[in-house]
């Protein structure tokens, strides 16, 4: 059996394929959404709005995780971190899938800037694939740590009775926590100061700009 050896041009135009899925297209989910089953609550228009906001931040971050995995794997030293990171970045896509159809679900859109967010999240992933695996790792250790915090927010400040959108944040959280421990057992290393901080202030606005964005 004849096994294709990819090109540097294969590899850019299939990261370029991975970019416009991630921003613009469709993903497909491997496992079906948490809240596939249950019924959608009744909320009133500020309610849904506030839902939605809070469910575009979370697609925008998955947005930004498809492209950090993809740019740490890209320049990965290690084989079996790649792999690492690329299983991580297809977990990842469920999370966008399932955020994608919650938008639907509640009448709303993406974040208009998610191509933004994406370049310069694929540019950070480079950046700390650079400075070698562990602290490649110890960036996704992290950064898993920061969205699990900011989901048990979310989890707090949804309307009461969005059992659906609860239930994919749920499972979104316990996937970020496994990811998180995957790469701290893998070697990734405690960022130094000032890295976490400066990580933790540009998420910030982010999630700002994209609750209404």
């Amino acid at each position: 059996m004849n096994v294709r050896t990819l090109t540097p041009l294969d590899r850019l135009l299939a990261g370029c394929e991975r970019a416009l899925e991630a921003i613009a297209g469709t993903p497909a989910a491997r496992r079906p959404s948490p809240a596939a089953g249950i019924g959608e609550a009744e909320l009133d228009d500020a309610e849904r709005r506030h839902a939605a906001g809070l469910m575009r931040i979370n697609h925008t971050g998955e947005v930004c995780a498809q492209a950090l995995y993809l740019g740490q794997a890209a320049l990965a030293r290690n084989a079996g971190n790649r792999e690492h990171l690329l299983h991580a970045a297809a977990e990842e896509t469920d999370h966008l899938a399932w955020c994608t159809q919650r938008l639907r679900q509640l009448d709303s859109r993406p974040s208009l800037l998610n191509p933004l967010w994406y370049a310069g999240s694929y540019a950070i992933g480079a950046l700390a694939a650079v400075a070698g695996d562990p602290v490649s790792l110890g960036f996704v250790v992290e950064t898993e740590r920061q969205v699990e915090a900011h989901l048990a927010e979310h989890l707090e400040r949804l309307p009461v009775q969005d059992e659906r959108s609860r239930a994919v944040l749920t499972q979104m959280q316990a996937d970020e926590i496994r990811h998180a421990q995957a790469a701290q057992q893998r070697g990734g290393i405690e960022l130094p100061f000032p890295l976490p901080q400066l990580m933790h202030a540009s998420s910030m606005v982010m999630k700002t700009v994209a609750y209404r964005v």
